[in-house]
């Protein structure tokens, strides 16, 4: 039977570029416009086509009025405290303890308030323009990036009774940013909601079993995917330059490592591992610095520097389009590096789920792990071949690594094994029977 098609709208701070709530909100959006529906998108910052989008810039977890409600809300600094309650000093009188970070500035609530209605009517506007019938809220309940919206779609689906699939990626109590925060009040009530129109979707079964056991809510697991049914093309002409315009040398190694330069990703353990091999390898660092901050890349560039590895930033060379630098260099994509790489390393320490491990075995790689809580248990299961460790570079990963890199019938095997595995429990086609089940669900009838 053909599914009846709906008009279902996405909303989050930002639907742009390629971090992977962007990524995996454009993968269900291709799997749903193949099964009929329509899709619209709602967020800050949006790249997808404006026909078919509401951009309200102040939905950005960037946006200069969310970032000084985050400062507030998570320093955990007496300072910045400090000056926003002195600017209130009737406050002296109600509360002697008035520098406690624990205690939130009046004038934030207020803001925080007028913000939330402000989004509450562009989300009345998004519903009618578009004629919605369902929502998939990607990640704005889930990580506190900007309050007033995640308390904007709360108070919307309580107004409407909208149904909604609440696709949580990151949940606040994942983050040590987030523990120390004057804004428990808001956290409790909007991230994540309890409503009874909202499904909620996790993408790790730990994840699963921390909204049950903090909030008392079920969900479903829906586990990060890729079009492993449609298998990447051979190299072009235009990708063959990649390891050229890198400066990789003929007898060199190509260690990609195709993440954010953040702290979780543990990007040390790649520099280590290169420095304990001993072998002409350079390792090529696919992704910027993101929202926060440069301190760490700074850390890592010097921890290169110490152990004399050559490491790469090409992040202005690898977007999610071909094209050209401003001084003339080809931007190449991720599609393209992949399959050039020698080895990809993975050494997070905290991770949702794992899209560039995917990314990995989709471009049929050999992939260095460190087994964090995810890896350990949604994904190792399951029979991968890799080269994992467990919290630092052991003899046994060095070993295993010197085995795969110098004996490529093995990575081969490897890669075709992994391929077969992630096709069978992470494919596009795993993806559209389990958002037929929820969408049923959500509606309560046969699609």
């Amino acid at each position: 039977m053909t599914p009846s098609p709906h008009n279902i709208g996405f909303i989050s701070t930002r639907f742009a570029g390629t971090d992977g709530v962007s990524l995996e909100t454009a993968k269900w959006a291709n799997v749903l416009a193949r099964m009929g529906h329509g899709c619209f998108y709602f967020a800050g910052e949006c790249d997808r086509d404006p026909d078919i989008s509401r951009v309200v810039p102040e939905a950005f977890y960037r946006h200069p009025e969310i970032d000084k409600i985050n400062q507030q809300a998570y320093s955990g600094s007496w300072t910045v405290t400090q000056e926003a309650r002195e600017a209130r000093p009737e406050m002296t009188d109600l509360h002697k303890d008035f520098f406690s970070i624990y205690v939130r500035p009046p004038a934030m609530t207020r803001r925080v308030n007028e913000l939330k209605e402000y989004f509450k009517e562009e989300l009345y506007k998004y519903a009618r323009v578009f004629d919605l019938e369902i929502l998939v809220i990607e990640n704005a309940v889930t990580i506190p990036l900007n309050l007033p919206l995640g308390l904007a779609i709360t108070e919307f689906i309580a107004e409407t009774g909208y149904p909604a699939i609440a696709h949580h990626h990151d949940f606040h109590w994942e983050r040590q940013r987030f523990q120390v925060n004057c804004v428990g009040d808001y956290l409790a009530a909007a991230f994540p909601p309890a409503l009874p129109s909202i499904r909620h979707v996790v993408i790790n079964s730990i994840q699963a079993q921390q909204i049950a056991s903090r909030h008392g809510l079920a969900s479903r697991v829906i586990p990060n995917v890729m079009d492993f049914d449609s298998p990447p093309p051979p190299p072009d002409e235009y990708a063959k330059t990649v390891r050229a315009d890198f400066d990789i040398r003929d007898g060199e190694y190509f260690f990609l490592q195709p993440t954010r330069v953040i702290q979780r990703k543990g990007i040390e353990h790649a520099i280590e591992l290169m420095r304990r091999l001993d072998l002409p390898a350079k390792l090529i660092i696919s992704h910027a610095s993101g929202d926060e901050g440069t301190d760490y890349e700074q850390r890592v560039r010097e921890y290169a520097r110490l152990l004399d590895v050559t490491v790469r930033f090409e992040s202005d060379q690898v977007q999610d389009k071909r094209g050209s630098t401003p001084d003339g260099q080809k931007i190449y994509t991720l599609g393209d590096v992949f399959p050039q790489a020698d080895l990809v390393t993975y050494p997070s320490s905290i991770e949702g789920f794992g899209n560039a491990f995917l990314e990995a075995v989709y471009y049929r790689r050999p992939v260095l792990v460190n087994n964090y809580s995810s890896y350990e248990v949604d994904i190792k299961p399951k029979g991968f071949r890799t080269i994992w460790f467990d919290g630092y570079i052991s003899a046994d990963a060095l070993e295993a690594t010197r085995r795969v890199l110098q004996n490529p019938a093995q990575a081969q095997e490897w890669a075709e094994e992994n391929y077969l595995l992630a096709k069978r429990y992470f494919s596009f086609t795993v993806l559209e029977r389990r958002l037929q089940s929820v969408l049923e669900d959500c509606l309560g009838y046969r699609l």
